[in-house]
């Protein structure tokens, strides 16, 4: 899962950041109103940690800015400012959650993987082509019904093309969307090259009838055989 902190305190950024990536959420953060609202205009995300007090602005305006987009993405609202009326108007503009600061990170994280849930319609859910089915829950993969060992980055790409199958993905928009902010601190795609070579013969290797086919000068897509 892929997670945007929208927190003006450096610190308790941070250490949400550090704790999220130990748990295997790929994680970007914004400081400001501005950097969050071009973030989201930017980039997708499956959810949105929003402090409401902003430098720039307020939260609940990025939220509003959020639903404009139109996109798949789930909000927890992270606010000093626990009132009621914040509260409200909040889970009026779309938020799927509320938690108050000061919160234990353990809440944090059961709070983002019930939404993350709630969203996935229950815990079972899992994507499906040909004989492939991918489970985020899980982080299984189930090929003609047998389970494929597969690095965390592998199911993470895999887990990238099979919400777009089909669709043509440039290898900087992939190395983006998995491995966040740190993708743009390398000037070449080495890694994204080895990730996907293993990744297609582990498909290969367990009869999949998907593959990720590389389209020549522009990236790769999903399709089946």
């Amino acid at each position: 899962m892929k997670i945007l902190i929208v927190e003006d305190e450096a610190s308790l950024r941070e250490m949400m950041a550090g704790t999220l990536r130990k748990e295997g959420f790929i994680v970007e953060t914004a400081g400001d109103f501005g950097t969050a609202v071009e973030k989201l205009d930017v980039y997708s995300y499956e959810c949105v940690l929003l402090d409401i007090m902003l430098p720039g602005g307020s939260g609940l305006d990025v939220l509003s800015h959020i639903k404009k987009l139109d996109k798949k993405v789930n909000v927890i609202i992270i606010s000093a400012k626990d009132s009621i009326d914040d509260k409200v108007r909040g889970l009026e503009l779309g938020a799927d959650d509320y938690l108050a600061k000061p919160f234990h990170l353990a809440e944090l994280i059961a709070r983002i993987r019930s939404v993350a849930r709630r969203s996935q319609a229950g815990g079972d859910f899992a994507f499906r082509m040909g004989n492939v089915a991918l489970e985020p829950e899980t982080n299984r993969l189930m090929v003609g019904g047998k389970e494929v060992s597969l690095l965390k980055k592998e199911f993470d790409i895999l887990k990238y093309f099979m919400q777009r199958p089909g669709h043509v993905v440039d290898k900087a928009v992939l190395a983006e969307a998995v491995w966040g902010d740190h993708a743009d601190q390398s000037d070449n795609f080495q890694f994204v090259y080895a990730q996907m070579k293993n990744l297609r013969r582990k498909l290969e290797e367990a009869g999949a009838d998907i593959e990720v086919k590389a389209v020549y000068g522009f990236g790769y897509k999903l399709v089946g055989k």
